[in-house]
C-alpha cells in the first residue's frame, strides 16, 4: 500500500533516469539509505533541482512506489554543496565521505543514525572551512570504520589486547600490534602518527591540529589502507583527494 513519509537526509549521489528524471540516493536520519526517483528534476524549470545535488542536507517527503519511492517535496536545511564545490580540496574530501557512506549502507531502509550524524558533521566542517580538509576526512573515515566494526586498534594490540603504546601496525591484523603478535608486513609508524590517529578517532582536535604535515600525510595513508582492506576495493574518489594542509595550521615543519 502506497504512503507518504518524511525524513531528513543528505544526498549521497544521483543517477540519470530517462530524459528528465534522476534517481537520488539519500542517507536519512530514520530510514537509512533511501533511493528515490525525482521526477523532472533535470528540467530547467524544476521546482527542486538544485536541492537534490550531492552534499545537500534536506528535509524530504517520499511517496512509496512499486520499485522506487518518489520524491514529492524537498526543503533545504543546509546548503553544504555551495562552499564545497567551489574548492577542489573540499570537494574531493566530501566526495570520499559520501562514497564511503554509500558503500557502508548496503541494505536500503536499515537505520544508520550514527553514520548519518557523522556525514552531516563532516560535511558541515568542510563547508565551514575552519579545519584542515584532510583531518576532517580522516576523522570521518576512522569513525565510519568504528560504525562498521572495523576501527583499527591504536592504544592496544589488535590481536591480544595488551595495552600500548606499540610500534608495529598491520592493516591485515587490524591495527597496532605488540612485539609477540606482530605480523609479517607490518609497518612501524612514528609515535606521533599513533597519537594523531587516536586524536582523530576520539575528537581531540587540539592534538590533531598540532600535527605536522608529514604526520598527517602518513596517518592518512594508514587510514586509507585500513578502509580499503575492509571494503576489498579502492574508493574511486579517495585517490583524487588533495592531501595539502594550510601552512597556518601546521606546526613543527
Amino acid at each position: 500500500m502506497s504512503r507518504l513519509y518524511r525524513d531528513t537526509g543528505v544526498v549521497l549521489r544521483t543517477y540519470k533516469l530517462g530524459e528528465a528524471d534522476r534517481i537520488v540516493s539519500f542517507l536519512t536520519r530514520r530510514h537509512g539509505k533511501v533511493r528515490a526517483a525525482a521526477k523532472g528534476v533535470r528540467r530547467t524549470n524544476s521546482r527542486f533541482g538544485a536541492r537534490l545535488e550531492p552534499f545537500v542536507h534536506v528535509d524530504v517527503q517520499f511517496h512509496t512506489g512499486r520499485t522506487l519511492d518518489v520524491v514529492t517535496q524537498v526543503q533545504t536545511l543546509d546548503a553544504f554543496a555551495m562552499p564545497i564545490v567551489a574548492d577542489y580540496q573540499r570537494y574531493t574530501s566530501a566526495s570520499a565521505i559520501v562514497e564511503t557512506a554509500d558503500r557502508l549502507t548496503v541494505e536500503e531502509g536499515e537505520p544508520a543514525l550514527r553514520l548519518y550524524l557523522l556525514v552531516v558533521g563532516a560535511l558541515r566542517a568542510l563547508a565551514d572551512g575552519e579545519r584542515d580538509c584532510s583531518l576532517v576526512l580522516d576523522a570521518f573515515l576512522l569513525r565510519a570504520m568504528a560504525f562498521a566494526g572495523w576501527a583499527p586498534a591504536i592504544d592496544e594490540c589488535a590481536r591480544c589486547g595488551e595495552p600500548g603504546p606499540h610500534r608495529a601496525f598491520s592493516v591485515a591484523g587490524g591495527g597496532a600490534m605488540c612485539p609477540r603478535c606482530r605480523m609479517a608486513g607490518s609497518v612501524h609508524p612514528a609515535p606521533e602518527i599513533f597519537q594523531l590517529l587516536g586524536a582523530l578517532l576520539h575528537g581531540d582536535w587540539p592534538t590533531a591540529d598540532a600535527a605536522t604535515q608529514n604526520t598527517r600525510r602518513d596517518a592518512s595513508g594508514l587510514v586509507a589502507a585500513q578502509l580499503q582492506w575492509h571494503l576489498e576495493r579502492q574508493l574511486r574518489s579517495l585517490p583524487l583527494v588533495e592531501r595539502r594542509a594550510r601552512d597556518a595550521e601546521v606546526t613543527g615543519k
